[in-house]
């Protein structure tokens, strides 16, 4: 039986999820339709746009992400605390970006409310925005229906787009948090869509290479802050009160080395002394290579050592976490 996703995920076990949405059956979301070779290339900006401007509504940043041909990856870091610290005003300003104002909301804005129990109603509503805004399923939808209206709107049709609901993957530390977005990152280069990073479009590696966002034109007349990646603060003394623990350069040095070795051209081995973050993250070059190609295949539910996914799966009331032998030998 599907379990709701309340009970698939755990912020007091992590705060990152990597999410995936895939097209129902040969429906694209970008790419190249090989049989009527119409191109669907442009989605790909709609997605990014999207994302970008959700992210700035939302307490939820993105460390991660992919949009592929029929589907796309997010690796995302849900900031509850965030939501907790704004304001009511500033709750009800985000929220009313996406969905029109409640009419008790509205009155008490005013200072219209008649009595007690309609104020007491109001707050109760905009709590609930609260923490609708700092919540993965909330983000999801308003990402995946605005795509779903707006493409069958192009292709002139009516029915489901995506193929269910999406998939989330709790990733319980630090180790499988990069080895994901190592894994998101490398999608087109496995697809054979990019022979480089440096050429892999409509990526996060891309974006932090290229620092694309600094490109876009008239920033100041967007209706919306551009909220930039997660960032990274290892090694680089950043004053941040949150972000990934290793260092920026490090990581695309990494995962530059590993395309070549993971295209079928080229053979090869990471060493420690050369790629000081495999020491860091306790991983050998053999494993490295296996998360970075098989990570989103092999690891399902939760990824995380032998002492994490037991805790896990009891906050979550599930008595165990497929895949548990595997990241056995991996997470420890």
């Amino acid at each position: 039986m599907t379990q709701s996703r309340s009970k698939q995920v755990s912020l007091e076990d992590t705060r990152y999820y990597h999410l995936i949405s895939r097209c129902v059956r040969r429906a694209y979301l970008c790419g190249e339709d090989a049989y009527t070779k119409q191109s669907y290339e442009h989605r790909r900006q709609w997605m990014v746009d999207r994302i970008r401007f959700l992210t700035s509504i939302f307490a939820i940043d993105v460390a991660a992400y992919a949009v592929m041909s029929n589907h796309y990856h997010l690796v995302v870091y849900v900031d509850e605390s965030e939501a907790m610290a704004w304001s009511d005003e500033e709750v009800c300003e985000r929220w009313q970006k996406l969905y029109h104002n409640h009419p008790l909301v509205e009155r008490l804005q005013k200072g219209q409310s008649s009595c007690k129990a309609e104020i007491d109603k109001a707050n109760e509503i905009i709590n609930k925005w609260r923490m609708r805004l700092a919540d993965l399923s909330w983000l999801m939808r308003n990402l995946n229906e605005y795509i779903a209206r707006k493409a069958n709107q192009e292709d002139n049709c009516k029915g489901r787009f995506w193929e269910g609901r999406f998939k989330s993957q709790a990733l319980l530390d630090e180790k499988a948090v990069l080895a994901c977005m190592a894994y998101v990152d490398l999608n087109p280069i496995r697809a054979k869509m990019a022979d480089s990073v440096q050429s892999a479009q409509y990526t996060s590696i891309f974006e932090r290479i290229h620092d694309k966002a600094s490109f876009i034109d008239n920033k100041a007349q967007l209706p919306f802050i551009i909220k930039p990646l997660l960032g990274f603060i290892g090694n680089e003394h950043q004053q941040s009160p949150k972000g990934i623990s290793f260092s920026l350069l490090d990581y695309l040095t990494l995962v530059e080395e590993t395309v070549k070795i993971i295209r079928e051209d080229k053979r090869g081995h990471l060493s420690y002394r050369t790629f000081p973050l495999l020491q860091q993250l306790g991983l050998n070059s053999e494993d490295w290579l296996q998360l970075a190609q098989h990570f989103g295949k092999q690891y399902h539910q939760a990824v995380g050592t032998v002492t994490e996914l037991p805790t896990f799966a009891a906050h979550t009331n599930k008595r165990w976490i497929s895949g548990h032998r595997q990241q056995a030998d991996i997470f420890q």
